[in-house]
């Protein structure tokens, strides 16, 4: 590390909760918790048949209210917030889109509150969960590459859905590199140091580059109509949805229906995390939306994102600066994460726009009130007008011409 030495990065990454080479993963999740809790795995391992041969809910109306108080650990909790998501997602959408279960059975949603509390984490499956909690590998003396790994749960799709969450996990692993990158930069611009903001700035543009190949590995490992038809109707919240307009009842917890947002690239602590150290000006609803998506991440994972978004402004600091180097740099950044989200656009349309436009007009709208829902994120949101505002203003921070000296000096 040219700008930082290890014990201040050391103290970065335990106070961020990051691994230096697998980001934001969960590192070494557990597969197993106490017999105590034999129950939740055994419905989390079996959720796929389970689900597919419409057991599931009775299973769950027969189990018993478990107190987490055996859960002794963060690895464990993490754990039994994937299982009992896994089981609340496979419970809500048994029966299909047309007749989501309006209420979780207390034996379910007392428990999972509670180890949500704990982690300061929505009771609802997030991308946290899915995505960077939910991998094993198939030889644990081997590589993470997409051949070796595997689900710790999965629901049904099959290879897909495998393929869907280890594609996701491999692209934030790609983003650890500019995770190291951006707090770099962070403590380069204490100090004022342009070399190491410069060095920063392109190991973050060298990670995002990295994240756009590795991406590109859905299409040989997800199948669109699978994605469309199956998979995302498991991974869809109760907010914003209108199959479940007034959200979920936990029965134990609230006496009134709650409102959760499903799992979605929106919920990405790195891709946040870029866009604070980019100082990206997002509009007010997209703003606000993204937001909200924080409090679907782990709390050390949104204080990275609230501590990169904090004044002096590294956008600022370029424009105060002469240098066309670090300009230069910056907007390198910046254009990766253009492509980045134009790609991401791209493949939004490829499996939900086409095959939803496809199942309307074959006469099986997705939720059963229009086309127009076929463009709703998992997350709630109006999915290709979030992602082109996204892409657009991610573009209006690129620095057009080299900051002058009169602007250094504020003349």
């Amino acid at each position: 590390m040219e700008t930082i030495n290890r014990e201040t990065l050391q103290a970065d990454l335990d106070a961020f909760d990051i691994s230096e080479e697998l980001g934001f993963l969960l590192e070494e999740p557990l597969t197993n918790l106490p017999d105590y809790y034999r129950v939740w795995l055994d419905l989390a391992n079996n959720l796929t048949h389970l689900t597919e041969s419409r057991k599931l809910r009775d299973l769950v109306h027969k189990m018993p209210v478990l107190s987490p108080h055996l859960l002794s650990n963060y690895r464990e909790l993490r754990l039994a917030h994937l299982a009992l998501g896994f089981i609340t997602m496979g419970y809500v959408w048994q029966e299909g889109e047309h007749a989501p279960a309006q209420i979780l059975p207390k034996a379910l949603a007392l428990p999972y509150w509670l180890v949500s509390c704990r982690l300061g984490l929505p009771a609802i499956l997030t991308y946290a969960d899915s995505v960077l909690a939910n991998w094993k590998l198939r030889d644990p003396t081997g590589d993470m590459k997409i051949g070796n790994m595997d689900l710790i749960f999965s629901f049904p799709g099959g290879e897909s859905c495998r393929g869907f969450f280890i594609v996701s996990l491999l692209v934030e692993m790609a983003a650890s590199s500019g995770l190291m990158g951006a707090l770099e930069v962070m403590h380069a611009m204490k100090i004022s140091d342009l070399i190491g903001i410069q060095n920063g700035l392109v190991k973050v543009t060298q990670s995002l580059k990295k994240m756009k190949e590795t991406f590109k590995l859905i299409h040989n490992h997800v199948d669109p109509t699978v994605f469309h038809g199956t998979l995302r109707i498991f991974v869809s919240g109760w907010r914003d949805n209108p199959m479940l307009p007034r959200g979920l009842l936990y029965e134990g917890v609230s006496t009134e229906p709650i409102l959760l947002s499903g799992g979605s690239a929106a919920q990405s602590s790195a891709i946040q995390c870029f866009d604070a150290l980019l100082c990206t000006q997002h509009e007010d609803e997209t703003r606000a939306f993204l937001t909200r998506m924080r409090d679907y991440m782990p709390p050390a994972h949104r204080q990275l994102i609230e501590t990169l978004s904090a004044p002096p402004s590294l956008r600022d600091f370029i424009l105060s600066c002469s240098s066309s180097d670090i300009c230069q740099a910056y907007n390198s950044c910046v254009s990766a994460l253009v492509d980045l989200r134009n790609y991401h656009l791209n493949t939004v349309t490829k499996y939900i726009i086409v095959p939803g436009t496809h199942s309307y007009a074959m006469g099986c709208p997705l939720r059963g009130v229009g086309a127009g829902l076929n463009t709703t994120g998992t997350g709630g949101s109006n999915l290709l007008v979030f992602l082109k505002s996204v892409r657009n203003t991610t573009e209006k921070a690129l620095i057009l011409e080299r900051p002058s000296v009169s602007r250094k000096t504020g003349k």
